[in-house]
């Protein structure tokens, strides 16, 4: 069985990653995964936000009883010095809804002089604009935001597992998006509805083109990172056991 078990939002965010790896699909409380498995690790995309998240990695949890959990995805920056395109493996993950604190396993070495080692990820209930970035920084001092890594290091934490966060930056402090929320429909993005509501409105086709293409750079970076060093455990020696 694999021993490392990621839990993504969606597809797009790993699927550079999964593609080549055989899929399976079972239900659990109610609703239907998909589960990429390969030889050394499995992951799935849980959906959209917390309650999905958390989920979708209590789904993996019973299946696969894996070592160690890594919620993997894009994120937004919070400060300037993140921007798009890095892989950010934060060692405190903070749920905004109660200001839980959730260490990581990041204890590497290597990676102890590197300002990407010491960075803050919080875990918002919603997509956040420039206004609530600004917001979440100053409340939680925190360096990067997303959705739905807080629920996964809860799940970790019920089971006694390791975890670890590893998030590409898709979109810098400063990058306004646009109300996206109301296109989250039962964990999954409204594409066809986000489309008509792009048409008419060509003022915002740029900034969404941008913001595709550095969706795409981040999530290269991210599975790069997976499968280069997470997957073959060389950044947290001594978590997941040898075969």
């Amino acid at each position: 069985m694999p021993k490392i078990a990621i839990i993504a939002a969606i597809e797009r965010e790993v699927w550079p990653l999964v593609k080549t790896w055989r899929s399976t699909k079972t239900d659990h409380e109610g609703r239907e995964f998909t589960f990429y498995e390969s030889g050394y690790a499995v992951a799935v995309c849980s959906g959209i936000g917390s309650d999905y998240a958390r989920r979708g990695a209590e789904a993996i949890i019973a299946r696969y009883s894996p070592e160690l959990l890594i919620s993997a995805g894009i994120a937004g920056a919070l400060v300037p010095e993140l921007r798009v395109g890095d892989t950010v493996f934060p060692t405190v993950v903070i749920d905004a809804r109660d200001a839980s604190r959730h260490e990581t396993s990041i204890r590497d070495p290597a990676l102890s002089n590197s300002p990407l080692a010491r960075t803050v990820l919080v875990s918002s209930p919603e997509v956040a604009g420039a206004a609530q970035k600004r917001q979440l920084a100053k409340s939680y001092g925190a360096h990067l935001v997303d959705m739905e890594g807080a629920s996964v290091a809860r799940a970790a934490q019920v089971h006694n597992l390791p975890f670890l966060a590893v998030k590409g930056i898709s979109d810098d402090v400063n990058f306004e998006i646009f109300e996206l929320n109301r296109f989250i429909r039962d964990g999954k993005f409204a594409t066809k509805v986000f489309v008509f509501y792009l048409l008419p409105r060509p003022w915002l086709w740029l900034k969404m083109i941008r913001l595709a293409r550095n969706t795409q750079l981040a999530s290269e970076n991210l599975c790069a990172w997976l499968r280069e060093s997470a997957l073959t455990n060389t950044i947290v020696p001594g978590i997941i056991s040898r075969r």
